[in-house]
């Protein structure tokens, strides 16, 4: 199991941060402030993704490491999931009746540290890590939902780091490669505007 820093009432609120931020933004280009306390003003990494009610990936964008406090990064990176990633075009205010936001929010990533390249599979946990692969200008990220929705086992998920960096399926195996893990928190709408419930990650046995 994995340690709880967040409430649920906390990641209620993040995930209705990240839903009101997105909708003043598209609305009226409004960048709203936070306006909370305690760990929301602490330092800490933010995802937000986004997908239609058909679960399909709408934006997905996010800070890795604590380099805002979690209420401005939850803003940032909700509004940019919704109108910046490269990969789709901008939500539109309609659309936002039609969208689920789900909010990540992470621990700091550590390197993963092995003497041999080839033990780096068994470090890492399903369910549990994402991960960073980095190498000169090169960086990917993958959440740990990532693994579990997509039934990854620990070589997979490292093959599609990498991949998702710009770089061979393999770069892991390189020890110029740093690989990094972090563990998140994840909160979601079960339905546009709809409840908001704690994301419990399990992944298949093998």
């Amino acid at each position: 199991m994995i340690g709880q820093e967040y409430t649920d009432e906390d990641g209620e609120i993040a995930t209705k941060m990240a839903r009101r931020a997105i909708e003043e933004y598209i609305d009226i280009k409004l960048i709203v402030k936070n306006s909370y306390g305690g760990k929301f003003v602490e330092k800490r990494g933010v995802f937000t993704t986004l997908t239609d009610s058909s679960g399909e990936l709408r934006g997905c964008i996010g800070f890795p490491e604590p380099v805002y406090p979690l209420g401005e990064a939850v803003i940032k990176s909700a509004i940019s999931a919704a109108v910046n990633d490269p990969r789709f075009s901008p939500i539109t205010k309609e659309e936002m009746d039609n969208i689920i936001v789900e909010v990540s929010l992470l621990s700091t990533p550590n390197v993963v540290a092995v003497k041999n390249r080839k033990d780096l599979p068994s470090k890492i946990e399903i369910g549990k890590n994402g991960l960073i692969a980095e190498r000169d200008s090169y960086s990917g990220l993958l959440l740990p939902q990532v693994a579990v929705d997509e039934k990854m086992d620990q070589k997979s998920f490292l093959n599609a780091v990498c991949w998702k960096a710009g770089m061979e399926p393999d770069c892991w195996k390189d020890s110029d490669t740093a690989i990094s893990t972090f563990s998140a928190e994840i909160f979601y709408e079960v339905e546009p505007r709809g409840p908001i419930f704690r994301k419990v990650l399990v992944a298949e046995k093998k």
